[in-house]
């Protein structure tokens, strides 16, 4: 349906009749209603014939023009149909780890070896795929954490801005704990039984401004849950200038950290070492049952004043071309130009 946002305008729809009423006659000089670029016209009754049609196609432009503009200032909008929000689901944080280290390339994808970030944007996006009826958000972080994006129902929009994140934009090294207050800042006013972080990392946290336990402890008493995943092989064959050798690439990896972080706020701890055990992880946490929340409707809402005001400007168009002064312009420009022709022609030798 159609509303008005400024109903109270349209109140100004017949004030060029109250000021052609009120005016008195003999101070009356020019027609009470104005157009900015043409403050010379004539009275509308003068002329017979083709000109006194044309003073009336000329007032019958102004009205509608001034009709146009009132309407537009009223500003009309289109209202459409609710569309319901999901009534479940709860308030879901994505923390992922992109420092330098996530580069590693100790995974295997469709057979091939991949990096790390690489499966986790593959997994984590088709996690995101399924969580229909969650607000998700997700931070991302390195040497620093930020707000990649927040608390939303379009899932789209997170694993696309997920997917397009480059390694490293964060910084080389890990701050869990800055992760983690981050988190509690952005789910402390959502209802408590709906705050759920899940935080992917494959180092140790070795800079930032919050240690992790600490800020584990915080989001405890926010009541809020944080499953913790460590992700990361065991072993990775490094080949050498002699003979190859067997590392252990997540040798910095802090289980006990996690493990901590996950006990403090009631949630689980989970090592991943592979791709498909991290799937298998995220397939677990789509077990969580979700809460009930308040209805949410939405009224998409378009605005419509530029209609009346683009059909004004096409009357001003129209109004400015059976204008005498520019008619008789335009005939004495083409006299002009037709005359000075002849006269070329006629000093042609």
């Amino acid at each position: 349906m159609i509303e008005f946002l400024w109903p109270l305008a349209a109140l100004a729809l017949p004030l060029p009749l109250l000021v052609y009423w009120l005016v008195p006659k003999a101070n009356r000089q020019e027609p009470a209603l104005q157009v900015p670029f043409f403050g010379q016209a004539s009275s509308f009754s003068q002329g017979v014939g083709s000109g006194q049609r044309r003073s009336f196609i000329r007032r019958l432009l102004m009205i509608l023009m001034w009709s146009a503009l009132v309407l537009a200032a009223t500003r009309p909008q289109w209202i459409g149909e609710p569309i319901s929000l999901p009534t479940s689901g709860r308030d879901l944080l994505l923390a992922v780890d992109i420092s330098g280290s996530m580069g590693a390339e100790d995974m295997k994808q469709n057979g091939a070896t991949a990096t790390r970030l690489a499966v986790v944007k593959d997994v984590v996006g088709d996690f995101v795929e399924r969580r229909k009826g969650d607000r998700l958000g997700l931070i991302l972080f390195g040497t620093r954490a930020y707000l990649q994006t927040p608390l939303t129902f379009d899932r789209n929009t997170v694993r696309t801005l997920l997917t397009e994140t480059p390694l490293g934009i964060a910084g080389g090294k890990t701050a869990i704990g800055d992760a983690i207050g981050l988190s509690v800042k952005r789910l402390q006013e959502r209802p408590a039984e709906s705050r759920v972080l899940v935080l992917l990392t494959d180092g140790v946290n070795n800079v930032g401004e919050v240690d992790p336990v600490q800020a584990a402890k915080l989001a405890a008493q926010e009541g809020i849950r944080i499953y913790t995943i460590g992700f990361g092989a065991d072993e990775m064959v490094v080949p050498g200038f002699l003979f190859q050798r067997t590392v252990n690439p997540s040798a910095e990896l802090d289980v006990e950290t996690l493990t901590q972080i996950a006990q403090l706020t009631g949630g689980i701890f989970q090592r991943a070492r592979s791709s498909e055990e991290l799937k298998s992880i995220y397939e677990a946490l789509d077990k969580l049952e979700p809460i009930e929340q308040d209805l949410e409707t939405y009224r998409p809402v378009r605005s419509l004043y530029w209609y009346p005001l683009a059909f004004t400007l096409v009357l001003t168009l129209l109004f400015g071309l059976l204008h005498p002064t520019l008619t008789s312009w335009v005939t004495n420009l083409w006299a002009s130009i037709g005359l000075r022709q002849k006269q070329n022609e006629a000093a042609a030798p």
